[in-house]
């Protein structure tokens, strides 16, 4: 995924800082959901510790300088983040950064879009952690509060820590979270290639973006000639559940699970790809862009005569791409906007 250099949220949430509004610590800081961006280099930031769980952020933010956890649960005098869209995700997030904030005069600081709810994100944090400080700058809301000094509900703020937490979905059937896509559905088009698949698929196979599993195990399901399937998922989040989801089918294909940046390619060879690829990157605009990645890594991954099956929204223009990469090529099933393209390697 190409790097963000434009990134409003993050610049509104420096912005307090550059102009001498708040002190940075001496003894650094958590940020978390962290992104790297214009501004965010480690001579300007002492101290500063990154938790990010999506693999091209983290590798963005490791090329610049930064240590990266995947999970920090230390405390600390200032806690940065970018809360996300969902809001039990977000209210998740906004939870553990008052839990993880140190001092009576530690700050909690969070910077969101207007046009992504910032006033009622701001609103809950003030929920949780009493009176905020806020600041507009880049069409963006920038607020902090100091948990630690009252009038902020603990036990509010205690039970928002689990609003993310991976919960039964669909009678039983999976475990998934609120943020990863689809939470807490099967989206039409992984069904649409779902029911797409043909049984006599056989040999080495990859899902490339797995999230909580579902393509997976349909593949596995009903495919029985299927030896082995890694799973590809670039959000740590979302894998951790496709491992617990796949679980049953341990004991008749290898599994393997790769927190991996689809885009930057694949480091083994594949008899059978399956993919609904993301559209879309961080904001709302249309990334065709991930999707056209995602096609060049399955046609550098597959072996010889290997085939492809691929889904997504009729409108997208993967047309040329596959056709570029691929030597044979078919549309054989679309239904409710989305498309499914079976496309195979030449032989030789």
């Amino acid at each position: 995924m190409p790097p963000r250099h434009d990134d409003p949220a993050l610049e509104a949430l420096l912005f307090p800082f550059l102009t001498g509004r708040l002190p940075w610590p001496m003894s650094g800081a958590l940020f978390l959901r962290a992104r790297a961006g214009r501004g965010l280099v480690p001579s300007a930031w002492p101290g500063l510790v990154c938790e990010q769980s999506f693999r091209p952020e983290a590798e963005a933010l490791e090329r610049a300088g930064f240590s990266v956890n995947a999970r920090d649960d230390g405390r600390h005098r200032l806690v940065l983040a970018l809360p996300p869209r969902q809001r039990d995700e977000a209210r998740a997030l906004l939870a553990r950064a008052v839990a993880r904030v140190s001092g009576d005069d530690g700050v909690v600081i969070a910077s969101v879009p207007n046009a992504e709810g910032a006033k009622a994100i701001e609103a809950d944090l003030a929920r949780i952690a009493g009176p905020v400080a806020t600041v507009s700058k880049h069409k963006c809301r920038v607020f902090w509060a100091r948990p630690n000094a009252g009038g902020g509900d603990a036990a509010l703020a205690g039970s928002w820590r689990g609003l993310d937490a991976p919960r039964p979905i669909l009678d039983g059937r999976f475990v998934s979270r609120p943020g990863v896509f689809a939470w807490d559905r099967i989206d039409p088009a992984s069904a649409l290639l779902a029911q797409t698949l043909p049984e006599s698929l056989a040999g080495r196979a990859a899902d490339l973006g797995a999230g909580w599993g579902f393509l997976s195990d349909a593949l596995l399901r009903r495919c029985p000639k299927i030896t082995s399937l890694h799973l590809y998922e670039a959000e740590a989040r979302a894998l951790d559940l496709a491992r617990e989801n796949l679980a049953p089918h341990a004991q008749r294909a290898a599994l393997d699970f790769r927190w991996h940046d689809v885009s930057a390619g694949l480091p083994e060879s594949y008899d059978v790809i399956v993919t609904n690829p993301p559209f879309h990157g961080h904001g709302r605009a249309a990334r065709p862009d991930i999707g056209r990645a995602f096609i060049d890594a399955a046609a550098r991954a597959l072996a010889p005569g290997g085939s492809l099956w691929l889904v997504a929204n009729r409108h997208l223009p993967y047309e040329q791409a596959l056709g570029e990469r691929f030597g044979g090529l078919a549309e054989v099933a679309s239904r409710d906007g989305f498309k499914v393209v079976h496309a195979r390697r030449s032989a030789r």
